[in-house]
């Protein structure tokens, strides 16, 4: 097995698989300490990074020019690997089951250019037992090599929040595992490197695996019963928000608050654990209850801003509705599972025209993905409502004599807030029929 020394003295490098939102900082990160081979099947990808250049916005030009990563789409270049880290993405596929794809991709081309006494470590979110149970088997069968033996497999969860300056890499606790103790020393000792806040080490690969998929899980539910919590209140003409507000002066009540849960982590990960519970029999219900609220957010929100128009004497077959933002959270370009979507396609069904605008995402991902076409700000005028989606910070900063602007003259603007960064009292009073979750 490669030893931490021999990584330490650079005589053999190590390898990050993917390289977006986790891959990218990681391998940014350890080539300050080792040497780093980093690889993408995007050849797109890896020229964009070459000329010092991140799309995903989660490293800096200045960072990007500063690090040793040899940047590569030539698989035949993990040989020289000592450790490789898979940090791919996990998705689901459109019946909510997970899609394996890219895990499964990727420890085939580990399988057919791995060295023997090479450590692979996953970093992508999994169920319980994939790691050893579906990867290992899968490079056994295109090294020709034993796992346990001739390689060996290692697990420790990315917890990067995209976007978020705060929690980074380096000061979120990196939980780590290995098929063996000596393994996880090992990353132990690597991971210890670059994550200031400390190393847990988990007791085996499937506490780390089952310990990751929970964490969203937990968060899923409890934006759950605040989206129910709003639906509930909305019909008892109760601002959730100043409900919150009231309740958050207790000191055990955790700070959740409702909204649109997308993205590639918390509107994702819980469908690996439930998949696997149906694998083994047993029928989750509370987490997929969760989803199931989850999930019918944006139809929710679509049709309070269609009730808001009727109530507003606007004509349907005429009406014109803005939307803000398209990504799955603010301040990040990232479209991947963004339930924004779910909104725009709900108002289609009655509106024949709506405009969505973001600053942030990339419109030919938006054509590709969704098949919509990004408008530009100064597009957004003679509106009959407006949906501030997501809150990037261009528009906090937006207000409300600039949003009425935007609207036809006549009637009253109708301003509907997902996230609840508008002042109701200002908004009321510059005209608006305002509503917030």
């Amino acid at each position: 097995m490669i030893s931490y020394q021999e990584l330490a003295a650079k005589e053999r490098p190590l390898a990050v698989i993917g390289l977006g939102y986790v891959g990218l900082p990681l391998a940014v990160a350890l080539s300050e300490h080792f040497e780093v081979i980093g690889f993408d099947i995007s050849a797109e990808r890896i020229a964009e990074l070459s000329a010092g250049r991140d799309r995903t916005r989660e490293v800096t030009a200045e960072e990007l020019a500063r690090a040793w990563v040899r940047y590569t789409a030539d698989p035949a270049e993990l040989k020289k690997a000592g450790l490789i880290i898979v940090a791919v993405p996990t998705p689901i596929d459109h019946h909510r089951n997970p899609d394996l794809t890219p895990v499964v991709g990727s420890s085939r081309t580990v399988g057919q250019n791995i060295s023997a006494g090479t450590i692979v470590c996953y970093e992508s979110t999994v169920y319980p037992g994939l790691t050893e149970d579906v990867c290992g088997p899968i490079i056994e069968k295109h090294s020709g090599l034993a796992c346990g033996r001739d390689f060996f497999l290692g697990y420790s969860p990315e917890r990067i929040n995209p976007g978020d300056r705060q929690h980074t890499l380096s000061t979120i606790v990196k939980v780590v595992a290995g098929q063996t103790e000596a393994v996880r020393d090992l990353l132990a000792k690597v991971y210890g490197l670059v994550v200031t806040a400390g190393i847990h080490l988990a007791g085996s690969i499937r506490v780390a695996e089952a310990a990751k998929v929970i964490e969203n899980t937990q968060r899923d539910l409890n934006i759950a019963l605040m989206n129910e919590l709003a639906v509930i209140f909305d019909r008892m003409n109760i601002d959730t928000q100043e409900v919150l507000a009231a309740a958050g002066t207790k000191w055990n009540f955790l700070p959740f608050r409702p909204g649109l849960v997308g993205g590639h982590c918390i509107g994702v990960d819980p469908y690996y654990l439930t998949w696997k519970a149906e694998e083994l029999g047993y029928m989750p219900q509370v987490i997929l209850a969760g989803r199931r609220i989850n999930d019918s957010m944006g139809k929710f929100i679509a049709e309070k801003c269609i009730k808001l128009l009727v109530k507003n004497d606007c004509h349907m077959a005429r009406s014109r509705v803005g939307v803000l933002g398209l990504t799955f959270k603010e301040n990040v370009p990232d479209l991947r599972n963004t339930r924004v979507i779910d909104i725009v396609r709900e108002l289609a069904e009655y509106c024949p025209e709506v405009l969505i605008h973001d600053p942030l995402a990339d419109p030919e991902e938006a054509r590709r993905e969704y098949g919509l076409t990004l408008s530009p700000l100064e597009a957004l005028r003679d509106l009959d409502a407006l949906v501030l989606a997501v809150p990037h910070a261009a528009y906090a900063a937006l207000t409300p004599a600039e949003l009425t602007g935007w609207f036809r003259p006549g009637a009253a603007p109708v301003v509907l807030d997902v996230k609840g960064i508008l002042d109701p009292a200002a908004m009321t009073r510059a005209g608006c029929i305002f509503w917030r979750l």
